[in-house]
């Protein structure tokens, strides 16, 4: 390949791959600024928590009988609060199950007062209760006023009930409101990513 071959190479290289570079980029710009406006909300699983299910003696408010967050888990679960003040988020309606694990990924998210929502509870014993608590989860969500933007902190098997995702620990998923049944999905989003 002669010189002028090699950067003629380079140049068209540059030109076809920067609009798509460039989109890259920017792919979750619309997805941050629908957060921002109260056209979407920011559903995630819990930072990470060694191990699946929860001991046969779970207890819904008696965490030494629940599966916790390790400090790798708290560690996740802090670096939410300046990934999202990076994306204009300072502060937020944030809203948990109940379990420890997510209750604990909710608070130390320091993103502001935190509320339970059972229908975000973790229905992995009861596959059955499923689409009822999905379907509480879209109707708590679309019932809330206008406000700040909205966070929900729930487990793998709800995220996937509802959004058709299979999350890792700490991922979170943006959707677009009013949620459905088959919601928009606009973006998957982590800390680190």
């Amino acid at each position: 390949m002669t010189r002028r071959t090699f950067f003629a190479f380079l140049l068209g290289f540059f030109v076809v791959t920067a609009p798509t570079q460039a989109f890259a980029n920017d792919s979750n710009a619309e997805a941050w600024q629908a957060l921002n406006d109260g056209e979407a909300i920011l559903i995630l699983r819990h930072a990470l928590a060694p191990g699946t299910g929860d001991p046969a003696n779970f207890k819904l408010y008696d965490c030494s009988t629940q599966r916790n967050l390790n400090e790798a888990g708290r560690e996740q679960a802090r670096s939410w609060k300046p990934f999202l003040a990076k994306h204009g988020i300072e502060e937020a309606r944030v809203f948990t199950s109940q379990w420890c694990r997510c209750r604990d990924t909710a608070n130390e998210m320091n993103l502001g007062e935190v509320t339970d929502m059972p229908s975000l509870n973790s229905f992995f014993r009861n596959r059955t209760d499923g689409p009822g608590q999905t379907q509480g989860t879209i109707e708590r969500v679309n019932g809330l006023e206008p406000g700040l933007p909205v966070v929900l902190v729930s487990h793998q098997v709800n995220i996937t009930a509802l959004a058709g995702i299979f999350p890792a620990s700490n991922e979170g998923v943006v959707l677009a409101l009013p949620l459905s049944d088959d919601p928009t999905v606009l973006a998957r989003v982590a800390p680190g990513r």
